[in-house]
This record gives C-alpha cells, structure tokens and sequence, in this order.
C-alpha cells in the first residue's frame, strides 16, 4: 500500500494497542485477503500465484516497525513470525483479527502469546485516504467509459422484426455488448475484474422497450475498487419503468442531502433510500431493493453493517433498485463524503435514455 495508507493504518494501530495494554498486532492471510494487502507494501495485481502466497505481518507500536515473513521465503510464516516477535522481546497480548487461520493463532501461542481480537483493519479501512479516494476515482473513471460505451452501442441499435436490438446488421447479444464495455474498460487503464453485467427480463434477449441493466466495479491497477450501474430503455414509451426511474433518482438526491448535513449509518442510508422510492409510488413487497457499503479493495467493504457510520472520510456505493409491474430500474453510484460536502466520482446521466449517456 502507499505510504499514506500505512500511515493512517499505523496511527489507528498504535492508539488500538494502547487502549487494550497489548505487545503488537499480527495478521496471516494470502496475498489475495484485502486486510493483507492493505497491511503490506508491496503493490500487485493478486493474480496467479502472487495471490496466493501467504504473508504473515506484524505491527511493533514500541519500534513503529512491520515485521513480515511469506511462503516465498518459509514453509510457514506465521511461525517464523511468532519466533521473530518472541526474539526481539515482546511478550504478552497480540491482536489479530477475528479469521487469523487456526495454524496461525497456534504458532503465535506456542511462543507464549495470548490472543484477543480487534476490528481495527475494518475501522481503519472504513475511511480512505486521499491517496485511496483518487485510485478509487479512477476506478470509477474506467467504469464510466465503459457504461458509456454500452450506451453507445444501445443508441446505435436499431430493432428487428421480433422486437430484438441489432447492431451493424447483427444482433446484440448480452454477452457482445458486455464484451464491448469490458473493452472501454481495459481502455481506460482498469480491469473488469469479472463484475460486468448485463441484465434484462427477456430471458437473456436484449429487447426496445425494456430496461437493460449494464452493471460493472472494475479493479485499478493498484486494486482499487469502483461500482457503477444504470438501466436503459431502446425506444422505451414510458409506462411502469419511468415510474419506478423517478423513485430510484429522487432517492438518491435524498440520500446525497442527507450525508451533507450529517454523518448517519448504513442502516438510516438505506432506509432513507427505500423510503424516497416508496414514496414515488413504488410499493408491494420485495419491489424496493437498496444497498450501501465501502468500496475500496473490495466492491463492498466497510462501512457495510447495518450500525457503520457513513461520514466524513467515507467512500460509498449506494444502490437503489424499484421494481412497478415487472418492469425493474436498478442504479449504483460512488458517493465520497467530505466535511465540506459529498461529491459523485465520474457519474453519467442517470436517464433511461442510452443517448443522454453520450451528452
């Protein structure tokens, strides 16, 4: 991780060790565990075999120093961990997170260390850095191109006799248009990540007057996450899809008022978000789905429980989706929360329209 993100780490590692009297912080996980990544310097891409290489880290608040052995190096890490903390005079408490592997937590105790636990990775992560919210932007730059370019595709599409879209004479498939968007991705500097996709009611068809959900949380090169998603009607004619689009939109700049003039949980977010969708006339059970968490190095991520606060210093996919007679218009966007205000990464129109897209 860059230096600003350890440093941020350190600072909330040092007051966590303080306030529970203990020697150190220890975390074992493959190289393709988030809290392992985040805890690490060394930058990858967490493919192949560097993604499961296993690291053990350790954090010495006395010496403000990591300590670290991987299975490049050792057969087993967490015991050449536990041996070099033991050597260099610590003693007592460690904390590690919750899932730290069995093995791990029994190396550690054969040196003579008790064990508790800490959720300070996930409150650390919970608020980026600016160094995050710009790799985190640029995810969501490449996002934008490539929900773009499938709108693009969806306003050159003209419509065949049984209603279905054609492109240059062929027929657009999801599976060609989600092609299409993971290439403007790949573009614009990020990976697809395997997120990308396409959506419709019409059992994998892509029709003219139905929603077309185009989804996708590409991955920076630096592993950072971002999320965006917005349903699209060809020659659509209104009807119960425009409906449940004014309940979706309104419910989002709700949302977005609501976080300006305070910090609130995940919980009061979500519930804000299904009550201005509600309100718009779309009711009945299971018709309203939303959804809001972190985004980072993982598409969803702390805050993610119900009681997270989303404040100052958060980064946020919120999610609302409404569904009125069959007919489902879904949306997601990144939402970064300052004290001065919020601010939408790289958010295209939210109309059903594919051409207001490309304004």
């Amino acid at each position: 991780m860059p230096e600003a993100v350890h440093t941020h780490l350190e600072s909330a590692l040092v007051d966590e060790l303080a306030s529970r009297d203990a020697a150190a912080f220890v975390h074992v996980g493959t190289r393709g565990d988030p809290d392992v990544r985040y805890c690490t310097p060394v930058e990858s891409r967490d493919n192949g075999a560097a993604g499961r290489t296993v690291h053990a880290v350790a954090f010495d608040p006395d010496r403000e120093t990591w300590l670290s052995h991987s299975s490049e190096s050792t057969a087993h890490p967490a015991e050449a961990l536990a041996a070099a903390l033991s050597d260099s005079g610590l003693a007592g408490t460690v904390l590690t997170p919750p899932r730290i592997p069995h093995d791990a937590a029994l190396f550690l105790e054969q040196a003579g260390f008790a064990l508790a636990s800490t959720e300070v990775l996930e409150r650390a992560r919970a608020t980026k850095t600016e160094v995050e919210r710009d790799r985190i932007a640029a995810a969501q730059r490449a996002a934008s191109a490539g929900i773009r370019r499938g709108a693009e595709l969806l306003a050159e599409a003209t419509v065949d006799a049984d209603g279905r879209l054609e492109v240059g004479g062929r027929e657009l498939t999801p599976e060609r248009l989600r092609i299409a968007i993971d290439e403007a991705i790949v573009t614009a500097g990020a990976f697809p990540a395997g997120h990308t996709r396409i959506e419709s009611g019409s059992d994998g068809a892509l029709l003219a007057g139905e929603p077309i959900e185009l989804s996708v949380a590409p991955r920076e090169p630096g592993g950072y996450h971002g999320a965006l998603v917005r349903t699209l009607v060809v020659e659509g004619e209104g009807g119960p899809e425009r409906r449940a689009h004014v309940g979706v939109t309104h419910a989002f700049r709700s949302s977005e008022a609501m976080l300006t003039a305070d910090a609130h949980s995940v919980t009061a977010v979500e519930a804000d978000l299904e009550a201005e969708v509600r309100a718009f006339g779309v009711v009945g059970e299971g018709n309203v789905e939303t959804d809001v968490s972190g985004v980072g190095l993982e598409p969803h991520e702390p805050p993610v429980e119900g009681s997270d606060e989303v404040g100052p210093g958060s980064v946020v996919r919120l999610e609302a989706a409404g569904r009125v007679d069959g007919a489902r218009v879904r949306v997601t966007d990144v939402l970064v929360v300052e004290d001065t205000g919020v601010e939408w990464l790289a958010a295209p129109s939210r109309s059903l329209e594919p051409t207001a897209l490309l304004e």
